[in-house]
């Protein structure tokens, strides 16, 4: 019986915050305000991490900021920020965790409350092929609106997106022999409590007491 293997990307599989590291190459490059934009976009971290943020809110600010720009140069600005952040960010254990069920014939996707634009190249730099992610609405000629296709990949919202996802495959969530789910936050309870191994995975304070309480495994990626 097939296995399935979800993670979380951004301090789980990354000791970064790819969302929020994208605004602070945005604020660093001059592409927008350095002052209100920063501000904005650590007000909205700190939502994040106090388990807060709405995520329609801060998806409108950050879809809205990629409208502002021709898809031409977002992707010539998002392979810079690969070259600079996000590689340089990828660490040898994630890949070998990664690798490890690749290898073992499991289904492996990256599921993360940060917007597609931003991470499918990193699913892609990773090795993963699918990846359940916030939607870009984009017009005609590739443009991006502003807009969220559909409702956000964050909170129960990840629950919801898994079971569509594997709807379109044709295999339940308890048609897997196991389902694996990796998470650094607490954000990510709700998935987390419906897999049958979860892993708090560099958990934060909240996830590492639930987790603990539990009995659920931690594991710490980025110790070295």
């Amino acid at each position: 019986m097939k296995n399935l293997a979800l993670f979380d990307l951004d301090h789980t599989l990354l000791p970064i915050d790819s969302d929020h590291e994208w605004g602070e190459f945005l604020v660093r490059t001059g592409a927008v305000d350095p002052v209100e934009f920063k501000r904005r976009n650590d007000q909205f971290y700190a939502q994040y991490q106090a388990g807060t943020l709405d995520p329609v809110d801060y998806l409108d600010f950050a879809l809205g900021t990629l409208a502002r720009f021709p898809r031409k140069e977002l992707d010539a600005m998002h392979a810079q920020f690969m070259a600079e952040v996000i590689e340089p960010a990828i660490r040898p254990r994630a890949r070998a965790l990664l690798q490890q069920h690749i290898d073992a014939g499991d289904l492996v996707a990256i599921i993360t409350a940060t917007n597609r634009f931003v991470t499918a190249p990193i699913a892609k730099a990773l090795g993963v092929e699918h990846l359940i992610a916030a939607v870009p609405e984009e017009d005609a000629d590739g443009n991006l609106t502003g807009k969220l296709v559909g409702v956000p990949t964050s909170g129960a919202g990840k629950v919801s997106h898994t079971h569509a996802w594997l709807a379109q495959l044709g295999t339940p969530l308890d048609g897997f022999g196991r389902s694996h789910f990796y998470s650094d936050s607490h954000n990510d309870i709700p998935l987390l409590s419906v897999v049958t191994h979860p892993v708090a995975t560099n958990p934060n304070a909240v996830l590492a007491t639930h987790a603990t309480r539990l009995g659920w495994p931690l594991l710490h990626l980025f110790n070295d």
